[in-house]
């Protein structure tokens, strides 16, 4: 252990002076050489100083033009939106203004038809009419004849009746008849 710590202090000792000869001494600058850098120095914040006033100006010029490009955006939405609203508006009266085109057209037609209908049926009881009053009169002519003719038809029964009692066939015919 005493031979470790020998050879530890050892190695120490000489990494040491190795650890300080390795700073190296930096050469000398002259007030001159300094002056100059200085100068290099100054100018390149002076040139960045504008570069910067210039992006600072720029960069004002984007936001009023943003501010001006969502203020013509605003314009254009609210144009937009009351063209879209005047579409509408103009849509809904033109189906509006149809409703009643087509309303009334059926109005119309069903006037039409109603008018159709009662004429037919007009001309139709017309024409009954006009065809039954001749065979109205033949029956009502034909009624009075058998009006007046009753009491000779009753009579001429009765007699058929009479000889069905001595007659088969004229019973029979009789029967057929339903006279018997």
């Amino acid at each position: 252990m005493k031979k470790i710590a020998i050879i530890m202090g050892l190695i120490t000792a000489l990494t040491i002076p190795s650890l300080v000869l390795a700073i190296e001494t930096a050469p000398r600058i002259s007030d001159r050489e300094i002056i100059e850098r200085l100068t290099r120095l100054e100018e390149g914040q002076n040139t960045l100083r504008a570069e910067i006033r210039a992006n600072t100006e720029a960069i004002n010029q984007l936001r009023e033009d943003m501010k001006q490009l969502r203020e013509d955006m605003n314009r254009l939405r609210d144009d937009t939106s009351k063209q879209i609203g005047q579409l509408r508006e103009d849509t809904s009266k033109q189906i509006n203004q149809l409703r009643e085109d087509m309303n009334a057209q059926f109005n119309r037609m069903v006037a039409i038809f109603t008018t159709l209908v009662i004429a037919i049926i007009g001309f139709a009881f017309w024409d009954r009419r006009t065809m039954i009053r001749p065979f109205e009169t033949k029956v009502r002519k034909i009624e009075d004849e058998i009006a007046e003719n009753r009491g000779t038809i009753h009579s001429l029964i009765d007699s058929l009746r009479a000889l069905s009692k001595s007659d088969e066939k004229v019973a029979q015919v009789l029967k057929r008849f339903n006279l018997l």
